[in-house]
């Protein structure tokens, strides 16, 4: 089997390794651990194999943030990610992945770009709004249901609220922390966790947790201006990247 060879467990510890650092408060990057998994498995049964990772990962997230998040935002955003989590399980069978791959790819790569190429500095802070949020909640939850694709249509609502770092961090921890533990029943109900995936998640948990700390001290230590430009540009990479998925299959 593909999962026995070193290519695979070396695959499977960088994934692992990046779910631990978007734990630790380091967005996006926990995004491109299934795409470097599925470099040697299919990538459905990455996104299953991955899931106790990131539970078990969210923990330590939890309690590193436990005292740093926007109460305002998580209440706006997690029912909307409810629904957008029970969108994906009923429609799993009938929406292509790639599809919501490309679609993943297109909004990060327009709103990155618009940062990125904006003149006259980020602009004043936003408030959260309702409306908005209710919108890029329920695409965040879609999309984290499908392929752990939820870190770009979320910093489309929440980077241009400006939040101090730990609490952009600790908020986006909190958030898919709970989307992740909603995400456990359907992808039970739909044959994505086993008895194999758990045996070998739980090899995984123990470099994905270490990395948890790894990220905090990270976000902790690193200026906010390079932080956020550091997101950006890591969300323009990762967009493009899914992009390229999606336009090869």
């Amino acid at each position: 089997m593909e999962e026995t060879t070193i290519g695979y467990w070396v695959a499977a510890g960088i994934a692992a390794v990046l779910v631990g650092m978007s734990k630790g408060g380091l967005p996006v990057v926990g995004i491109l651990a299934v795409p470097v998994l599925s470099l040697f498995i299919p990538p459905v049964t990455a996104a299953g194999l991955l899931l106790p990772v990131y539970i078990v990962s969210d923990v330590f997230g939890l309690y590193a943030y436990r005292k740093e998040f926007d109460s305002r935002v998580l209440l706006i955003l997690a029912p909307a990610a409810t629904i957008g989590i029970a969108v994906g399980w009923a429609t799993a069978s009938l929406v292509p992945e790639r599809a919501v791959t490309g679609l993943v790819g297109t909004i990060g790569l327009a709103f990155s770009l618009n940062l990125l190429l904006r003149r006259g500095g980020p602009g004043a802070p936003r408030r959260a709004e309702i409306a908005p949020g209710l919108f890029w909640g329920t695409i965040t939850g879609f999309t984290s249901f499908v392929s752990h694709a939820g870190g770009p249509p979320y910093q489309v609502y929440v980077l241009p609220l400006r939040l101090e770092k730990a609490v952009f961090a600790g908020t986006s921890t909190v958030l898919f922390a709970y989307v992740n533990a909603v995400k456990l029943i359907p992808y039970w109900a739909l044959g994505q966790l086993n008895t194999s995936n758990l045996k070998v998640a739980a090899t995984l948990m123990i470099p994905a947790s270490l990395a948890v700390f790894a990220g905090v001290r990270l976000v902790r230590v690193l200026p906010p201006v390079l932080f956020f430009r550091l997101v950006t540009w890591a969300l323009f990479a990762v967009s493009v990247k899914l992009l390229w998925d999606a336009a090869t299959g």
